[in-house]
């Protein structure tokens, strides 16, 4: 029922806002986002009809999944901009986002996972079921290729270059790179692929995409959030773990291994060099390490 909201938002961020395609999938993930939320407590009102209660609720949620506060400000700017699009054409006399608080953005270095503590999640999933074996083949691709949530559920069979040890990456701002995947990842994505992937039909425009769900539908970014979150609970790890925290774990283990800045920059799709950078601060055991060789109060 939120399909012409949808296509009426499209048509408005795309006209009257001018906005670059890929901003305007940003806004569209982010009320596909609340949706998922509200069909998840069933629960799906109209744009008028929701209150910040409800609101406040869809935050703690995406929190709970593990999103950054970084993330979910950004969502929220997504759900006012929505917002504005519904007082104009009169879809909602109010809008509940005026006294919506953005999460408080600290400055902490977000949690890294061991190599064992991702080893523990990995051998955590069930390989007797069939999502199993390709759960199995979407973690090692993650920890493997350091890749971005959206980078993974949008791979395609199309961009494997697994004989090469290879994968063509489309990042932000569609710009692609070429990514190293190591061996275990080519092993386990092969077993998906010849094993499992071939007894389901993909639904169409889904023909090419690496990953799909029972029905042959690609799949969404929050089921990502929900297979490690689970398998996080059952590896009985405290830390926040989301999709985010095995790409940092991956850069991170590349710069405490000794790797080049700019080779890390070009694996991560970074931009800038300054956003890499981030990672050379994290090597706390070197750091540690330095302060007992030489602070007196280490000594």
């Amino acid at each position: 029922m939120w399909e012409p909201y949808k296509k009426g938002f499209k048509a408005y961020l795309q006209l009257e806002k001018s906005l670059s395609e890929n901003s305007v999938q940003a806004y569209l993930r982010d009320i596909e986002l609340l949706t998922s939320y509200m069909l998840n407590e069933s629960a799906l009102k109209n744009p008028a009809d929701l209150k910040l209660k409800d609101l406040q609720q869809f935050i703690k949620w995406i929190a709970e999944l593990g999103m950054t506060a970084s993330s979910q400000s950004r969502i929220v700017s997504g759900i006012r901009a929505f917002y504005k699009y519904c007082l104009l054409e009169d879809i909602s006399k109010t809008d509940p986002t005026a006294l919506l608080e953005t999460p408080k953005q600290k400055r902490l270095l977000p949690d890294v996972l061991s190599f064992d503590e991702i080893e523990n999640i990995i051998s955590q999933i069930d390989l007797s079921k069939p999502e199993g074996g390709r759960n199995k083949a979407i973690l090692e691709t993650m920890y493997s290729c350091g890749l971005r949530v959206t980078e993974l559920v949008n791979l395609k069979i199309s961009q494997l270059y697994l004989d090469v040890g290879f994968i063509r990456v489309l990042g932000k701002g569609d710009k692609e790179r070429l990514v190293p995947i190591g061996s275990s990842a080519i092993k386990f994505i092969n077993i998906y692929k010849n094993t499992i992937r071939v007894h389901i039909a993909p639904t169409k425009g889904n023909e090419d995409i690496l990953f799909l769900n029972s029905r042959g539908s690609k799949l969404s970014r929050v089921m990502i959030f929900y297979i490690i979150k689970d398998l996080t609970l059952k590896a009985g790890i405290k830390k926040t773990v989301s999709p985010h925290t095995f790409r940092h774990s991956f850069a991170t283990h590349l710069v405490e291994g000794g790797a080049d800045l700019r080779a890390v920059q070009e694996m991560l799709g970074h931009a800038s060099i300054t956003t890499t950078e981030i990672y050379t601060h994290l090597d706390r055991e070197f750091l540690r390490k330095t302060l007992e060789n030489f602070h007196p109060a280490f000594k």
